[in-house]
Parts: C-alpha cells; structure tokens; sequence
C-alpha cells in the first residue's frame, strides 16, 4: 500500500481469510473505525472496464470504500481543502484484485476511479450520511466534476 498523503484519507490492506469455502474479509469493525465515520448505508457498483466514476467531493459525507476485486481500479483523490497542509496534493492508488484494500475518504477531497481491468470491477461503499439524507428529501451532498470540461480533476 503507498504511503498516505493527504490528511484524514486512510488507505489499508483488505486481510482476507480464505479456506477451502473461499475467502472471507472484514470491510470495517466499530470497535476500529472513529465513531464519526459509522456507515449510514452501504452500496455496491460494478464498473466496466475503462470506465471512470467521478471525480466529485462531499461537503460533509466520508466515504468508506472497498475495492476487494473482480477488477483493478486506478483510485484518483485530490485534496481540495484550502485549509488542509495538502491542499492541492494528487494521490493515486492502485486497488482491487491484485491489491485489495480500503480507502476512507474524508470531505473536500476530490475522488474518481477507472476500472483498469479487462472485466467488472467490484466495489463497496460504506459513506456514513444517507444519499440525500433521510427519505431521501434533502439535496445531494455532492460537489460534480466529471461533465466539466474545464475541470483540474481527470482521471488520468
């Protein structure tokens, strides 16, 4: 796993557990996660290959991924908090089938990924706020990139 740059951005390895059933790894566990980083939700989103997601920020979410494979994934994150000792830093992880791991994402840092594989690519995510909050009545937390041309954020 690279070294982490970007402050509050966690990047682990996925310990997985394997017998003759298959395998077995833990996404998360309360006892070692910060109480404020709790999942809210969870989904799941297969990718194709060559196709990005992102980039986009939060204004207050943390996003917990999982990238535990089928597919690599070029994981792209640009810290854009002006306060932050990084601000402006461009981290990249390679994460998925050949590295799989998780990466927590904390607000006001920009993230994408493209899945580098020749197949589906896998991943979870565990954010701990509710898209579009409870009943779904509250407006995206999301801060859009990918549909401006004009954008510093590519995920290249």
């Amino acid at each position: 796993m690279p070294t982490v740059q970007i402050p509050g951005v966690v990047c682990r390895p996925l310990a997985v557990f394997e017998d003759a059933r298959g395998w077995l790894a833990e996404i998360f566990r309360l006892d070692e996660l910060d109480p404020d980083l709790a999942p809210a939700m969870s989904y799941i989103s297969l990718t194709r290959p060559g196709v990005g997601r992102g980039p986009h920020a939060h204004r207050g979410q943390t996003d917990l991924f999982c990238f535990p494979g089928p597919g690599d994934f070029r994981v792209f994150l640009w810290d854009d908090r002006p306060e932050s000792p990084s601000y402006r830093t461009r981290q990249v992880f390679q994460l998925g089938e050949s590295c799989p791991g998780v990466l927590v994402v904390p607000p006001g840092v920009v993230h994408g990924y493209l899945n580098i594989s020749g197949h589906m690519g896998l991943v979870f995510n565990c954010p701990n706020r509710l898209y579009k909050g409870p009943g779904r009545q509250e407006e995206v937390d999301e801060i859009r990139y990918e549909n401006d041309p004009g954008c510093p954020f590519k995920l290249e």
